[in-house]
């Protein structure tokens, strides 16, 4: 094989078994551009994304375009005819990367279908990077049905990104040969045990439920702290959270800005006038601007507990006296069912590895420190994410590249 050029210092040529040479080239010149131009890039994501959390997007598309070759050499699926995906409505530019670049170097094909919320955001990063990959991805902008029609039917491979109800309707719609990845969103508990660095963990709380202003499926909808240091956990939190900055998309030193999501606004707003009394932060909602400013609610976790679905920079805190008690909740009911990612701070092992069974684990660092696009990610949760194929449901953490070579083969060398 002739080297001509290189993707993370990997020698490229005219075919490497089924990985094609002129995508190889294309993901290399998307790559370039993503870090040596991300202006323009940066100015689209701005539209409906914090500037932070565009410039935390841009720098994990492009190591996942770093690493993409040794990512499909490492699995070695089989080419597929045609993959199909439904994009999501956040991540936007990530996403284009995880579910269509990357799988361009196996897939003869690609359709996807961009989420209503940023339909023309979606487009315009198409239109934008396109010419320089050139890889046969199409955009199909029609309605579900149509698309349903005409890509998802014809293809090998389905990416689903959403609601778990959006994805089982879509389900009983394929064939049993048809493989059907499903990435949704988990609870994310975040978890203060005795001796944790309490500064820190009030400081990582606030970075990662803020991120993107609360609008990123990484974010917890749960803090559960030890009520022998909720107390000091709380002053530090509200301290952290009361210094935060509201501002536009596009402004740098903006700590949170716009809900994008008008539903996720409306939502949070009932729930904070439902559990006023238990806010000890924050909570203005501002209709006219889109603007929710971050809310510390504190309450007790108690067996009517429940895991409700945070869009928004909303902090629910509940004290927790036995961790026992509390890893049986984190293994039962809706917990169990949206297990995908934990965070257990301080000296808490048993509790950790408790939760090591369902979910991925991340100790005295938050999840986003682990947050490797060539690396399989979820938990163990059928709401979080699923591989679905002849038949069978395999319940666990997602690398399109990885679950291809597992349902549908592996290349020969």
């Amino acid at each position: 094989m002739t080297a001509t050029t290189t993707l993370a210092g990997a020698p490229l040529g005219d075919h490497d078994g089924d990985v094609f040479a002129d995508r190889l080239h294309g993901l290399r010149a998307v790559h370039d551009y993503l870090a040596r131009r991300p202006a323009e890039v940066l100015s689209l994501l701005c539209r409906f994304s914090l500037r932070r959390a565009a410039e935390y997007e841009l720098d994990a598309a492009v190591r996942t375009l770093a690493g993409a070759l040794d990512e499909v050499r490492r699995h070695r699926p089989v080419t597929v005819r045609r993959l199909a995906a439904f994009m999501p409505s956040n991540v936007v530019l990530y996403s284009y990367v995880l579910y269509l670049l990357v799988p361009s170097l196996f897939a003869e094909e690609l359709h996807f279908r961009p989420a209503s919320d940023v339909r023309e955001e979606t487009l315009a990063l198409h239109r934008l990077l396109a010419p320089l990959h050139r890889a046969p991805i199409e955009a199909r902008p029609v309605s579900q049905r149509v698309y349903l029609h005409d890509s998802v039917a014809a293809a090998d491979v389905v990416v689903f990104t959403g609601a778990y109800q959006n994805a089982e309707r879509i389900r009983p719609q394929l064939a049993a040969e048809q493989l059907f990845l499903f990435l949704g969103a988990g609870v994310n508990p975040f978890i203060v045990a005795p001796g944790a660095d309490l500064a820190q963990a009030a400081r990582d709380a606030v970075a990662i439920r803020t991120l993107n202003s609360g609008q990123d499926c990484l974010a917890p909808d749960l803090f559960l702290v030890h009520r022998s240091v909720a107390e000091r956990f709380l002053d530090l939190l509200v301290n952290e959270v009361s210094k935060l900055r509201f501002g536009a998309n596009d402004d740098p030193g903006a700590d949170y800005g716009t809900i994008h999501y008008a539903d996720a606004l409306e939502a949070s707003a009932v729930y904070l006038s439902r559990n006023r009394e238990r806010i000890v932060h924050g909570g203005n909602v501002d209709f006219r601007s889109r603007r929710l400013d971050p809310a510390v609610l504190v309450g007790d976790l108690t067996g009517r507990t429940g895991a409700e679905e945070f869009f928004t920079p909303v902090f629910e805190v509940l004290r927790y006296s036995d961790p026992d008690a509390l890893a049986r909740t984190l293994s039962t009911g809706i917990f169990a069912e949206r297990a995908l990612g934990a965070s257990v701070y301080g000296d808490a092992p048993e509790l950790a590895q408790s939760l090591r069974r369902r979910h991925t684990v991340t100790v005295n660092a938050p999840l986003t420190s682990i947050d490797d696009g060539n690396a399989p990610f979820g938990g163990f949760g059928p709401m979080a994410n699923y591989a679905a194929h002849q038949g069978r449901l395999r319940i666990a953490p997602i690398l399109i590249s990885a679950a291809v070579a597992e349902h549908l083969g592996t290349r020969h060398e």
